[in-house]
């Protein structure tokens, strides 16, 4: 017997519109889309459903793996927590960032990133979790020993993205030395001669190392077709280089300039859901808001707060943007980014991942989520 679930008297968010009507599904996918209400399956009273959301950039699964600094959580317990979470967020695909390359005094040892990876495989083959767990690297290419984190992850199947970072002062995120000093030295606790050694340290390794690392994992994602990610691009010869190398996806460019640049030639350009629901960046560089204003914000990503990913929709939607169009950032848009044209659409024929919404006004709610047509939250 096929397994069939029906949803009705819903406001269905497509991908240009919002229509009053129901959503069939079926084995694991959406069988119907009809308008209006029909007289059988659960009443969704009025609220909205919404494609399961795609979350292309998130760090939250590090903040259960290692809660507290020198405490380090078993694996598959850190995973589940954190899916609990993103799941009940209504996001149904989510790629968990692992970080490649560190300093020799903050990051994780090689070894450690290939043991969560691991995990979510397990995990996934365990049925231990509510939402579909893809890897996301995040290569830091000025540290020395990013390649050799990198060769951990060969012939990974769960590695669908790989982000170019370099977070060496003056660089990107850090052009100017009061973010890199507000961002590292107060955060570490450095005295002024341990700092001045930490910043001549960072910029000779990116000197070094940063260019021959960016194009060997450029070459070695585009070989075995993984999506690249530029971070943090800030001036115009950023964004030719990474229209050089290729890259789909331009993730939280710091100026107008070089997000505008990054839009018009093709790539998607990513912001913060944080820096919408906040109304500006963390670091202090420029706010989602103004990029969504000049029609030049793609994409949204949860980043460190996963609710956040559906909150933003409704506050751009309460700013004037049409709901289907920010709904698109955290759907349909991050999933073709990626490539992942099964799912980010209410359509016949996709994945049923849909998430029930209720919003009056204010913060949404979050009533229920299903992925390939099973309830999980």
């Amino acid at each position: 017997m096929p397994q069939e679930t029906v949803l009705t008297n819903a406001r269905v968010v497509l991908e240009d519109e919002v229509i009053a009507g129901t959503v069939v599904l079926r084995d694991g996918m959406i069988a119907a889309l009809e308008t209006g209400g029909v007289g059988r399956g659960e009443d969704m009273d009025g609220d909205y459903l919404v494609p399961g959301l795609v979350e292309l950039h998130t760090d939250h699964l590090e903040s259960h793996y290692s809660p507290r600094p020198g405490v380090v959580w078993e694996s598959i317990a850190a995973l589940q927590a954190h899916d609990a979470q993103v799941a009940s967020s209504g996001i149904t695909t989510v790629f968990d960032c692992l970080r490649l390359g560190s300093d020799e005094d903050d990051g994780f040892e090689r070894g450690e990133m290939r043991a969560i990876a691991d995990a979510i495989e397990t995990a996934g083959a365990e049925d231990r979790l509510r939402a579909s767990h893809l890897i996301h690297l995040r290569c830091e290419v000025s540290a020395g020993n990013v390649l050799d984190h990198f060769a951990d992850f060969r012939g990974d199947s769960q590695v669908r993205l790989a982000s170019l970072m370099d977070h060496a002062p003056g660089q990107r995120q850090f052009q100017t030395l009061d973010a890199y000093t507000l961002y590292y030295k107060k955060k570490r606790g450095l005295t002024d001669v341990e700092f001045e050694r930490f910043i001549a340290r960072r910029i000779e390794e990116s000197n070094r190392y940063a260019a021959p690392h960016r194009r060997a994992i450029v070459d070695a994602c585009t070989e075995r077709g993984i999506a690249i990610a530029s971070h943090d691009d800030a001036t115009i010869e950023h964004v030719e280089e990474s229209k050089a190398f290729g890259v789909r996806l331009a993730e939280f460019p710091t100026s107008m300039e070089a997000a505008k640049a990054s839009h018009e030639a093709g790539m998607a350009v990513l912001m913060g859901a944080p820096n919408v629901v906040r109304g500006k960046s963390h670091s202090g560089n420029i706010s989602a808001k103004a990029l969504a204003d000049a029609g030049v914000l793609d994409v949204l990503s949860s980043d460190y707060v996963p609710f956040s990913l559906i909150h933003a929709p409704f506050v751009l939607a309460e700013a004037g943007m049409v709901l289907a169009e920010s709904i698109r950032l955290v759907t349909a848009t991050p999933a073709r980014a990626v490539g992942l044209d099964d799912r980010g659409r209410i359509e016949p024929g996709l994945r049923a991942d849909l998430v029930r919404v209720r919003h009056r006004s204010g913060i949404p709610v979050v009533r229920s989520v299903w992925r390939e047509g099973r309830r999980v939250a």
